[in-house]
């Protein structure tokens, strides 16, 4: 005898059913099999609603649901057999309206073995439903087991035709015949109960994960799959948070000396975990998992490591208490537990940090300091950035010691996360089906599932997305940007994200959002924070005009708009050209040049004067390129008089010493010309220079590079994650 049982995921829909056929029928040859439902994937919390409702409410909430049941059924059956199936699940929504409120989350689990043996018969097999309410029966709360053990023997032995028997997990009744129900989580209950009752062979708990792991996944993107592990070790896992298996699942198949095999229904090739009775011989000490529970105050948590085999509680204890430390995490106690379980409390905000530090200590064996990524925006930059970390990791593994690991990527529709890790393949398509990236659905759950250490990368263009800084740092994770926008706000928005960083001690980069991968903001705020009194600072940092001023040569060359239309063409401008031309791209790297020099400088303070006449920029784009062209004998004869002249223009941002002007500073940004001995006048395509002048300094620090590259902005954007 075979004990089968399948979680709700397993059955939420005909082809999860269908699947569950595959794996049941081959069972089923050369064996008797017990197969133990639960109810479809979300049909247990839509009965205990019901439960609470009345009237109108009720029918409309019952119709909804038994229209998701009729829908499988019309998937797996035709004909006549649709029409039965479909009558038999109206009955029981009709004795699911009649009955009492509390017992309405009872029929769950009778509707799926309902659809399921039905199908099963119409494949020609021979079946009989078992109902569990009749069969399992509890006295004060809890299993009576002989009882139970004596009808359920029976139930199976007067149907000696029957090949498989299909039984409802997670109900029963009590000591008056009323249902009731296992708990949460009681089909795994269940099938260990019929296993036991039967003295069966084999206990299979096929669920959506391959078997019990040394941590929760979602989690610790490293948790493994635990081959083998003893009942006792099993059952505290279970008992302290370890949501795979249903704690009282473990005694009942332990008295019978079942062993319980949990596999994976979507990966049924997947051995799995072995639950059983290690030999005397194995008892060396092996960790098994780590897991952790919310106490009932809430402001902490209760973590637990469980091994077997622990002969050195002192030295298990100790190695647990230095690895929490060297994170940086103080218990709330000493280390207590017996035998080879150990239990610590903390505080509950550093719960995920201390998951991570243990699993890292007691699991992994390459102690490799993995950084989680999570990425806003996948367009040329992102996309780039995923790029460089596939081709590129084992060479940053091999000089920093360090990995980067992409485990979640957002684009302005949708979000995927995975912390096992995200394959640059495979990315577009996962994002293409991914979950809803409205509001603010991908922080909060980057939220939810960022390990301390983290970095949330901002490749994006979002003008707001900002504002969600404050929540990812108090969450403690860092935060590395290309996004200027996210630097050029007010002047009290930029210091409180600096503010909010420091407070919590995480990771604020953002030198791409100036001169791509040149170290500008590295070198003006490191002169800045050693009292270094900025005298100025004059920049050329516009790649739109500069690859189009220095591309330009008059009657020799393209028009100045057949040039601009390129640089639009090629992603090198804002989407309308003009918001470059009118000065506001430069506006927002030389407010951040300022703020990084600690100078308040506000957007109101900069005096702009465009790079074309006003009348450009109140017209449709169509029409302003019409007018670009016609301009053109006029850019024709400036240009002919700069070469008279020996000089060229460039459009350049300057913040200069001032003691008059408000902010000790005055800042502007116009066209200016420039001649040979100036470092503006060398530059060429998107190139950027800066010019800084100090107190100290007898000379100018000028920097220059290049200003624009998909791939220098991700390999800056690699650098400030490592730094």
């Amino acid at each position: 005898m075979k004990v089968l049982k399948f979680g709700g995921s397993s059955v939420a829909d005909a082809t999860r059913i269908s699947a569950v056929m595959d794996i049941v029928c081959p069972a089923a040859e050369g064996s008797r099999v017990v197969l133990v439902l639960s109810a479809i994937s979300g049909c247990t919390d839509a009965l205990l609603e019901c439960s609470r409702l009345e009237g109108r409410a009720l029918s409309d909430a019952l119709k909804k649901l038994e229209d998701r049941h009729i829908r499988i059924a019309r998937r797996l059956f035709t004909g006549g057999d649709f029409l039965e199936a479909e009558q038999s699940i109206k009955q029981i929504f009709r004795s699911i309206e009649a009955a009492a409120p509390q017992s309405r989350v009872t029929f769950g689990e009778v509707l799926s073995t309902t659809i399921v043996e039905r199908k099963l018969r119409c494949e020609g097999y021979r079946t009989h439903w078992c109902d569990s309410r009749k069969l399992v029966r509890t006295a004060g709360g809890k299993l009576d087991e002989g009882l139970t053990y004596a009808f359920i023997s029976k139930e199976i032995s007067s149907h000696p035709d029957a090949g498989i028997f299909v039984a409802p997990g997670f109900i029963a009744s009590d000591e008056n015949g009323l249902p009731t129900t296992l708990g949460r989580g009681g089909s795994d209950y269940s099938a260990a109960i019929y296993a036991a009752a039967l003295g069966a062979d084999s206990l299979q708990i096929w669920t959506d994960v391959s078997g019990m792991m040394t941590a929760n996944p979602k989690t610790v993107a490293a948790a493994r799959t635990i081959p083998r592990i003893s009942y006792e070790a099993a059952l505290e896992l279970a008992r302290c948070g370890a949501k795979v298996l249903y704690a009282p699942t473990v005694e009942p198949a332990m008295k019978a000396g079942i062993e319980i095999n949990i596999l994976n229904t979507f990966e049924p090739k997947s051995s799995g975990t072995v639950v059983c009775a290690c030999p005397t011989s194995e008892r060396r000490t092996r960790w098994m998992g780590v897991t952790s529970l919310q106490c009932s105050d809430e402001s902490c948590c209760e973590l637990t490591l469980v091994g077997e085999g622990v002969s050195e509680r002192s030295n298990a204890s100790r190695r647990l208490l230095t690895c929490l430390q060297d994170a940086g995490l103080k218990p709330l106690g000493d280390v207590l537990g017996s035998g080879s379980v150990f239990k610590v409390r903390l505080r509950s905000s550093v719960e995920r940090e201390a998951l991570h530090s243990v699993h890292r200590e007691f699991f992994e064996e390459r102690k490799e300091n993995v950084i989680n990524v999570f990425l806003a925006g996948y367009g040329a930059v992102g996309k780039a950035l995923v790029d460089i970390l596939a081709s590129g990791s084992e060479r940053i593994i091999k000089r920093t010691g360090r990995s980067i690991r992409i485990v979640g990527v957002s684009d302005s529709k949708h979000y995927i996360i995975d912390m096992q890790g995200l394959g640059s393949a495979s990315i577009a398509a996962r994002l293409h089906e991914g979950e809803s990236a409205a509001g603010c659905a991908f922080i909060k759950a980057v939220c939810d599932v960022a390990p301390r250490g983290s970095v949330f990368v901002d490749a994006s263009d979002s003008c707001t997305l900002y504002k969600s800084y404050p929540e990812l740092f108090r969450r403690r994770v860092g935060i590395v940007t290309s996004n200027r926008r996210s630097l050029a706000t007010d002047y009290c928005d930029y210091a409180a994200l600096k503010s909010e960083a420091m407070e919590n001690g995480v990771t604020f980069r953002y030198d791409t959002t100036v001169g791509n991968a040149l170290p500008l903001l590295e070198s003006i705020s490191s002169g800045a924070n050693c009292s270094d009194e900025l005298l100025s600072i004059e920049a050329v940092v516009s790649c739109t005009l500069n690859y189009i001023i220095t591309n330009y040569d008059g009657v020799r060359a393209k028009s100045f708009a057949s040039l601009l239309k390129k640089a639009q063409d090629e992603g090198l401008t804002e989407k309308d050209p003009r918001v470059d031309l009118a000065g506001g791209d430069v506006l927002r790297k030389l407010l951040i040049l300022a703020r990084e020099a600690l100078v308040p400088l506000e957007e109101s303070d900069v005096k702009i004067t465009p790079a074309l006449p006003e009348e450009f920029f109140h017209c449709s784009l169509e029409e302003f390129y019409a007018k670009l062209q016609s301009y053109e004998s006029e850019f024709v004869r400036l240009e002919d008089e700069l070469d008279a002249m020996g000089k060229r223009r460039r459009f350049v941002a300057s913040l200069i010493a001032d003691p008059k002007a408000p902010k000790g500073y005055r800042a502007e940004i116009k066209m200016r010309l420039v001649s040979a001995e100036s470092p503006f006048y060398w530059l060429s395509g998107t190139e950027n220079v800066v010019v800084v002048r100090s107190r100290y300094s007898s000379a100018p620090m000028v920097i220059k590079g290049a200003g624009e590259g998909d791939k220098l902005a991700a390999s800056g954007i690699i650098r400030d994650i490592l730094l």
